[in-house]
């Protein structure tokens, strides 16, 4: 088990973006994990002791009813076959379909709903409104596990969520195959031309670098990032003017603002000085699934896909 951290830096402007999206529809798609059957034998790793962002926690046995407050850990619970134990999750949680959505919030938590659910498991990702400790009062375990900032601790959560909820074996396949799947491609990506790029996380427009998650991500493909000569780039999510982004004129554009505020080539290029960027004139602007891109969980594949596959179309152009 990993040691105990805590939420990283940016963990705030990450909130704030989170509530303003997950709405709609977007240009990428990935089909639902399919729950893995729980092992009658899986009783038999309880009790187990969890190093997470709250310190050790201790899960007495497996959990039957868990309350998940936080979107991305929802969809690992999927993924990793602890679906049927799932009896709640938050307003945010749209993914996959069949999650047993409700409208408990992670950003303003109210422990008296979170009770009325019986949980014999909470699952967070931000301690607010001091949560962990309120449902500790009334004897309910609580796992934190923050905002991963770079992919080995989004391999940790999910093998710590398997060992959590009885379905390590699960987690150890959905790790193995994440890890597989974006090592393949990464390597197939061009990396001859050093392209430069632009997250767009909002039309602040904040953008992420390469110290943080995403930009790991990124960094795989062998892109440059624009957002690491940002002025105040040191927290990582440098608030950019529409000068600067002009100036440094990238090859490629990623908008993870699509569901929440619509934005597309077409809307980049009415804003001033961004009609004759490169990646405008060039269809190179990519259009990402908000909820893809502002989480850390199994589906992290499947930006990973739409970054590879941009790479390999501006490779070629």
């Amino acid at each position: 088990m990993r040691p105990v951290r805590t939420a990283f830096a940016g963990a705030l402007l990450g909130t704030l973006l989170l509530a303003g999206c997950g709405q709609g529809g977007g240009t990428t798609t990935a089909s639902a994990p399919t729950p893995a059957p729980a092992s009658p034998s899986a009783a038999a790793g309880f009790p187990v002791t969890i190093e997470a962002g709250n310190g050790k926690v201790t899960i007495p046995k497996k959990p039957e009813r868990i309350v998940s407050l936080s979107a991305t850990h929802t969809e690992t619970l999927f993924a990793i076959g602890a679906g049927p134990q799932v009896v709640a999750v938050d307003d945010q949680s749209n993914f996959p379909p069949e999650a047993p959505k409700t409208d408990l919030s992670g950003f303003k938590p109210n422990v008296e709903a979170i009770v009325a659910q019986k949980p014999d498991l909470v699952i967070v990702s931000d301690d607010l409104d001091k949560v962990v400790a309120e449902l500790g009062k009334v004897n309910v375990p609580v796992l934190l596990q923050p905002a991963a900032t770079k992919l080995d601790e989004a391999y940790e959560e999910i093998t710590e969520l398997g060992a959590a909820t009885g379905n390590q074996a699960k987690a150890d396949e959905v790790v193995s195959g994440m890890k597989a799947a974006i090592d393949e491609l990464a390597a197939k990506a061009p990396k001859d031309k050093q392209l430069t790029y632009y997250h767009e996380l909002d039309t602040t427009p904040y953008a992420a670098t390469s110290k943080t998650f995403l930009g790991q991500i990124y960094g795989l493909f062998g892109l440059t990032n624009i957002a690491d000569k940002a002025p105040d780039a040191a927290g990582g999510y440098p608030k950019l003017s529409a000068e600067f982004v002009a100036q440094a004129d990238p090859d490629l554009i990623f908008l993870a603002d699509v569901k929440c505020c619509r934005q597309s080539k077409d809307t980049l290029a009415e804003r001033p000085g961004w009609q004759n960027l490169s990646a405008i004139k060039n269809d190179q602007v990519v259009q990402l699934d908000d909820d893809i891109a502002s989480r850390w969980g199994p589906r992290v594949v499947d930006l990973a896909e739409a970054i590879g596959a941009a790479v390999s179309k501006a490779g070629t152009s």
